[in-house]
């Protein structure tokens, strides 16, 4: 029995670009794993030679591949353009309408009959993942006038977000059911839910596919922010997750979507339940051989936040190298794994210096800074004060990362510049205090309304000059 290089999961979304059984047979020597099949493009038929392609192969190689068909949803898309791409100017009007009528310039077909009465002045409206944003300057009938404010170019059928609006649309349609019903006269393994608001949305699935006598795995994909304040119970009903980070970012701000990645993902490693983290993994891959060096740190943190599975969506579906990026996806993941224990244990700077303490292997301004921090935690206090002429004790207290700020005086210039870089450390200039005078210091930066009375401050002190570090106290302090 061989066994694959790397343990991460790939997950391959099939298309125009790799529906080909020779293709198939590539990808799955590359490492595909699972097979997803889009149900919001294509006919039944040809997700129906698409599965049958997809067992052929499995069983000429004697491999397992997972058929997972992806459910619509409620995913919101424009209709047809009449030329394409149509491009959309800064600041240019146009009309969203809920008619049946071919897109041009001026009047934008929409596949959400509700959508006037769901929108309202003021509101904006995101196309093609947020890379074009609109805003609702009035509603008129079944039109919507907007204001363009990030422009660019537009495809028919591309999708269409509105967050913080209630979506007058089941997650679970009566059109999903009949996907769920071809699907499961056809055999597929598990069934991936869009827009999952509640656990409820899982279980609808599940209880169809039981009255039609068969019981199924049903993979719930987060990307409404409905579903992240509901993750706990959405998390025990489904068999398995899905980040899906494309509607999400639009959903919740994007800033945000990394730490959400990580907690979901620890949330679901506790139940033991499998993750696939999705979206752009390898974007540019479409059209280029390679990938962007932000790309494969995407993937390869994924893998190190613990996902189980990555996935492919146009970089297999119809990009121009869908086994060449099967093939990096792979090579990430192995070189991430490979390290992972290692870089897990250096991210913990805490736990490497109290066992060199254990060892009798530690300095003693790393006993005192991180005693600093420690107290600084326990105490929930805002503010860790140094006063040095080095740049020594900030950036040896930076270093453990804490949750407050670190503000140091009593460097020159070019010190005070300097210790911008570091993590957390911030440079105050205080006039007219003098070396070792606490009070004073304190006084000051009270007047300053930098603290405030009846505040705890941690007070870390290094008075020589240089690069080496003479600590002399460390105080909790009650202003």
């Amino acid at each position: 029995m061989e066994l694959p290089a790397h343990k991460t999961k790939i997950v391959c979304t099939i298309g125009p670009a790799s529906r080909s059984e020779a293709v198939l047979e590539q990808l799955m020597l590359m490492g595909m794993n699972v097979a997803r099949l889009n149900f919001a493009h294509g006919t039944l038929e040809g997700h129906r030679q698409d599965i049958r392609r997809i067992r052929a192969v499995a069983e000429k190689l004697q491999r397992h591949c997972m058929i997972m068909s992806d459910l619509p949803g409620p995913k919101i898309r424009i209709g047809r353009l009449l030329e394409e791409p149509l491009l959309l100017e800064r600041e240019g009007k146009v009309v969203l309408t809920a008619k049946d009528v071919a897109g041009s310039a001026d009047r934008i077909p929409v596949e959400y009959k509700q959508l006037p009465a769901s929108v309202q002045q003021g509101d904006l409206i995101y196309l093609n993942d947020g890379f074009i944003q609109l805003e609702v300057e009035r509603v008129s009938g079944e039109d919507v006038f907007c204001r363009t404010i990030i422009g660019g170019p537009l495809l028919s059928h591309k999708g269409l977000n509105l967050p913080g609006v209630k979506i007058f649309a089941d997650a679970v349609s009566a059109a999903d059911l009949a996907f769920v019903d071809f699907a499961l006269q056809e055999g597929v393994d598990a069934f991936g839910v869009s827009f999952v608001e509640t656990a409820e949305d899982i279980l609808k699935v599940k209880r169809f596919a039981l009255e039609k006598g068969q019981s199924v795995y049903v993979v719930a994909k987060i990307e409404r922010a409905e579903a992240i304040d509901n993750f706990a119970e959405i998390l025990s009903a489904a068999d398995a997750i899905m980040i899906a980070r494309g509607d999400m970012g639009v959903q919740i701000p994007l800033q945000d979507v990394p730490a959400v990645q990580k907690k979901l993902i620890h949330q679901a490693n506790l139940l033991g339940r499998p993750v696939i983290t999705a979206t752009q993994m390898l974007v540019s891959m479409t059209e280029n051989i390679r990938p962007t060096r932000a790309e494969v740190s995407d993937v390869a943190n994924a893998v190190l936040d613990g996902t189980d599975a990555v996935m492919l969506s146009e970089e297999t579906a119809i990009g121009r190298y869908p086994v060449e990026t099967v093939a990096m996806i792979g090579k990430i993941a192995l070189s991430a794994e490979r390290e992972k224990q290692a870089i897990q244990a250096l991210a913990d700077l805490p736990a490497h210096f109290r066992n060199a303490v254990n060892e009798g292997k530690v300095d003693v301004e790393d006993v005192v800074t991180l005693n600093a921090v420690e107290s600084a935690d326990a105490l929930n206090v805002r503010f860790i004060l140094t006063r040095t002429q080095s740049r020594a004790a900030p950036c040896l207290i930076s270093r453990f990362r804490p949750n407050c700020w670190i503000l140091t005086h009593g460097g020159d210039k070019q010190t005070n510049n300097f210790l911008a870089l570091s993590y957390g450390v911030h440079p105050v200039s205080l006039d007219g205090t003098t070396d070792g005078l606490v009070d004073q210091t304190i006084r000051q930066l009270l007047t300053d309304g930098v603290i405030e009375k009846d505040q705890s401050v941690i007070w870390v002190e290094d008075e020589l000059p240089g690069d080496s570090l003479e600590t002399v106290s460390v105080k909790i302090i009650k202003t």
